[in-house]
């Protein structure tokens, strides 16, 4: 029987198309994406779901598809489907990460060119009937500089257009080496230096712990005076509120916003103020990228539902059916080891190094790379996934070496994990228990024994009496239950490390008490996805 699938939301009929060419029984309704009640009566017939971003995936709608394999989105954003639910449903989860890229990337340059000569007020200035020919002066952009927060993808490409336009391109981004700068063409800075400098400021991130607020009201006070801000990324990137204060006393001077903190928009600090130019999340709205989308899903999730191939999965490696029931433990690890290398990194991964012991060597080793990869870049980018990972990691010029090797030790197999930075190396290694539980077995050379939980605490001290009861202490006093408590050292009176697993994150009021304590040198809290 062939697969069925349902669009549920407005596609491209040539996207349509290509599932009945490839002999995928389709249902195309475009609307009752927008009825959940209608949704969640029909859904259970269908292997797979084509969606924009009216259509709302919850929990509700994944227990009555009980046939439901895939969910593609024609766009890169999922916060419309519970990623969680369908995860643990085997519900794979699709999106199209590069189709918009070119559209976004142009409308930030478009919004630079909008706010920089005031078009939106000029016209409806001389629309009105008005000649205001002189209230109207605008600023070059050849020679300015332009500050870009976020080289990815899209912030790349704004680069390149930039310097097209003869504009002084200077950049911001912890994971941008120095070596892809000089390729790009762009100067590398810490951000308080862009913020000095940058007469044109361009967001291009994605929203994080790292990066909500990251033009907070400290840091656009840092800003050269006359700065035009723009943000077609994500809202919350920006303090609204002191930009509209900052736009009303003249030290900035203008804004243009694609994203607000709160969508949709009906009230902003930021509307009504001459100076700034909104629009309502256009960033992907053009023709083209809306039919590329349309057309990359429709081929993503026939590629899936007919040959069992995975591209950009959101929540699962791209490795065949057959691999997976094998693998899957190992692609779990491998993310385990890649999340704990990254979130372990402040600073630019130049390199890394994944060595493959026994059994796991025999491994698609793509895959599980492609696992350690995306587990890194989580760490400052969320989008990234394991197709996307090795992309992004080719583009911001880390280099990947990957080594097998046959069982050389007391494990069947192991993964060990090394992160090179311009300062140093950090390794750590894991393995497969009988029981398909990933743990940790090394860090930094120092062997262990750790279950991996959602929620741990990872303390460096000198091998000293009295840590396993400052540990235990604190967390007590602070009401941090411990599900599982390692310690391992290099030797006696030598570095020692602790790995508390936790039912709930650490607070900071307990990691300063540890601080205060003067026995750490490195108090770090992990989160891991363990669904």
């Amino acid at each position: 029987m062939a697969p069925k699938v349902l669009v549920s939301d407005k596609l491209s009929e040539t996207a349509v198309q290509i599932f009945r060419d490839r002999g995928i029984d389709v249902d195309f309704l475009p609307d009752v994406g927008k009825d959940k009640d209608k949704l969640a009566s029909i859904i259970g017939q269908y292997d797979g779901l084509a969606i924009r971003s009216a259509t709302k995936v919850t929990e509700k709608i994944l227990e009555a598809a009980p046939n439901l394999k895939v969910v593609g989105r024609a766009g890169i954003g999922t916060d419309n489907v519970d990623k969680d639910a369908a995860s643990k449903r085997g519900v794979i989860v699709m999106n199209t990460p590069f189709g918009n890229m070119i559209t976004t990337a142009e409308h930030a340059i478009a919004m630079m060119f909008a706010v920089a000569r005031q078009l939106p007020e000029a016209s409806a200035s001389t629309h009105a009937g008005k000649w205001e020919k002189s209230k109207f002066m605008g600023v070059e952009l050849t020679n300015k500089t332009l500050g870009v927060i976020g080289a990815g993808n899209i912030g790349g490409i704004v680069c390149d257009r930039a310097r097209g336009l003869k504009m002084k391109v200077v950049a911001y981004d912890p994971f941008l080496s120095a070596e892809k700068a000089a390729k790009m063409g762009v100067e590398k800075l810490e951000l308080d230096e862009l913020l000095a400098r940058a007469d044109f400021i361009t967001l291009h991130v994605p929203l994080t712990d790292q990066t909500r607020n990251i033009l907070s009201k400290e840091n656009l006070a840092k800003t050269k005076k006359g700065v035009r801000i723009i943000n077609c990324a994500r809202g919350g990137l920006v303090d609204e509120a002191a930009l509209a204060e900052l736009l009303t006393s003249g030290h900035i001077a203008g804004a243009a916003f694609d994203v607000f903190s709160v969508e949709p928009a009906k009230e902003n600090p930021l509307f009504g103020l001459p100076n700034v130019v909104c629009t309502p999340h256009l960033g992907a709205a053009t023709t083209e990228a809306q039919e590329n989308v349309a057309l990359q899903v429709a081929e993503q999730m026939s590629n899936y539902l007919l040959d069992g191939a995975v591209e950009n999965a959101l929540n699962m490696p791209s490795v065949t059916a057959e691999e997976a029931k094998v693998m899957g433990p190992w692609i779990k690890l491998a993310d385990h080891l890649g999340s704990f290398a990254g979130q372990m990194s402040d600073e630019p991964v130049l390199a890394i190094n994944v060595l493959y012991d026994g059994v796991v060597a025999d491994m698609n080793l793509e895959a599980l790379n492609c696992a350690v990869i995306a587990g890194i870049l989580k760490s400052v980018n969320p989008d990234v996934n394991m197709v996307s990972a090795p992309v992004v990691a080719k583009e911001r010029g880390i280099k990947i070496s990957t080594t097998n090797q046959d069982k050389s030790g007391t494990f069947d197999g192991y993964v060990k994990v090394t992160v090179v930075t311009a300062k140093r190396e950090r390794s750590v290694a894991g393995t497969v228990f009988s029981d398909g539980k990933p743990r940790f077995i090394q860090i930094k050379g120092i062997n262990i024994d750790a279950e991996v939980g959602a929620h741990m605490l990872y303390t460096t001290n000198e091998d000293v009496p009295g840590i396993i009861g400052a540990l235990g202490r604190t967390m007590g006093d602070n009401a941090v239950n411990i599900a599982n408590f390692t310690l391992g050292r290099s030797d006696a009176g030598g570095e020692a490390i602790a790995l508390l697993y936790v039912d709930e994150p650490v607070p900071a009021e307990a990691r300063a008490k540890l601080a205060e304590t003067g026995l750490f040198t490195q108090i770090k809290p992990l989160v891991f996805d363990v669904i």
